[in-house]
């Protein structure tokens, strides 16, 4: 590719493609080393300020970089801004050597020409679960691979369901989930709350029951989508949902549950630390498909990725830093450390091994979807939008699920 042409593709990039990036994960906010490369020193951004020089994860980087005979200069920035100094840094001729972005970014750094496939950087995907690797496909061609991987599962409270007479073995669609839901008001107590707050935050919630109805993102108008937002609508009319859910993300969705008066409550793997702390049983469920079976949840979670260097000599050296970060007992820790499912079955398997709480989340990963798969790429941003909109719209009464939804797809094309 020249770089003339590649200046082009990045002049189109969108921006806006860049935002769906923050409502999958969580980082706290920090700072790290943030000076060049330098002296031959190879170089690796990462969305991970929570974690300092003194941590596991930045010792790992070095103990790559001496593996590999380099320097790792490593620089984090928060997962907001880190697509946007990527394509900034792109257009300069400077990008990093290795950039660990969240998965959603993808394809919108893919198409802008900045990252290489994984045919020019010989990074072997083989072992990688082939759902999770479609989130880092555009075009037909992989540009990087997992690190790890999250998503969205039910937590439930043991203790409510019990005096509400549910059994959580009978809940295994959404006719039986409804069913447990009226029980729990019945007895006196909350039944769901999520997030389906107007951002992308919203979107990834509603996903699990948008994908789990049979619908498709390009086809937001469709009856089974329809059905999906109906769920949602009537279970809000019903009372089994409160009106904060169209203002919640999903910190304030987990603190509703976290108080003890909830059945369910829709979150992601990051809050298994927060869970133990709760002071109750809990459970977790994979969200139920329609008529049974494992909806497909949204990804979240990073791609180490190669971007485009002039100099091409310095890809077999990056290409041994990667695979030491993601390869056998290092993907095992990263992942440990970042409350991740692996996205190689064998670190699965000794993940569960070690936590059998990690059990519902490998299922629910095994079933998971990436956002931007089927070739959405850069249209899954405008697609979100429109969602999130609709999903408001329903909730709020402004508009049926049906007008909602139609209108959705007006404006989503």
């Amino acid at each position: 590719m020249n770089s003339t042409s590649r200046r082009r593709r990045l002049t189109a990039a969108t921006v806006t493609a860049l935002a769906v990036a923050v409502s999958a994960c969580s980082t706290g906010s920090g700072s790290t080393d943030t000076k060049g490369a330098g002296g031959g020193a190879y170089t690796i951004w990462d969305p991970y300020p929570q974690f300092d020089k003194g941590s596991d994860w930045a010792k790992l980087l070095d103990q790559c970089g001496t593996k590999a005979g380099v320097k790792v200069k490593r620089t984090a920035f928060d997962t907001s801004d880190l697509g946007n100094k990527t394509l900034l840094a792109a257009q300069q001729g400077n990008s990093p050597d290795v950039l660990i972005v969240d998965n959603p970014v993808v394809s919108t750094l893919a198409e802008a020409g900045v990252l290489t496939t994984t045919d020019d950087n010989k990074l072997d995907t083989s072992k990688v679960d082939p759902n999770l690797l479609a989130a880092g496909q555009s075009g037909g061609k992989i540009y990087g691979t997992p690190i790890g991987a999250n998503t969205l599962a039910l937590y439930y409270n043991k203790e409510v369901l019990q005096k509400a007479g549910v059994d959580i073995a009978s809940v295994k669609d959404w006719t039986s989930l409804t069913a447990a839901l009226a029980k729990v008001k019945k007895a006196g107590k909350k039944g769901i709350t999520f997030s389906a707050i107007g951002t992308e935050e919203g979107s990834f919630q509603f996903l699990p029951w948008f994908w789990g109805s049979g619908a498709k993102l390009t086809e937001l108008d469709s009856a089974q989508a329809v059905s999906a937002l109906s769920l949602w609508k009537d279970w809000l009319k019903s009372g089994y949902v409160p009106n904060s859910v169209l203002n919640n993300t999903q910190t304030t969705s987990w603190q509703e549950f976290a108080g003890g008066d909830y059945a369910f409550a829709e979150n992601g793997t990051w809050q298994l630390a927060n869970a133990k702390k709760a002071g109750f049983d809990y459970g977790v469920l994979p969200i139920p498909a329609d008529t049974g079976g494992n909806a497909a949840a949204p990804t979240g979670g990073e791609f180490v990725t190669v971007p485009v260097q002039k100099d091409t000599g310095r890809y077999a050296t990056t290409q041994k830093l990667v695979t030491c970060l993601t390869s056998g007992d290092n993907l095992y820790n990263t992942d440990t450390t970042l409350s991740y499912v692996a996205p190689d079955g064998e670190v699965q398997d000794k993940q569960v091994a070690a936590n059998a709480d990690l059990k519902p989340w490998v299922d629910a990963v095994k079933a998971a979807k990436g956002r931007t798969s089927d070739d959405l790429g850069t249209k899954y941003p405008r697609i979100s939008e429109q969602m999130w909109k609709a999903v408001q719209s329903a909730l709020s009464g402004s508009k049926s699920p049906r007008d909602a939804l139609s209108e959705a797809q007006s404006a989503a094309k």
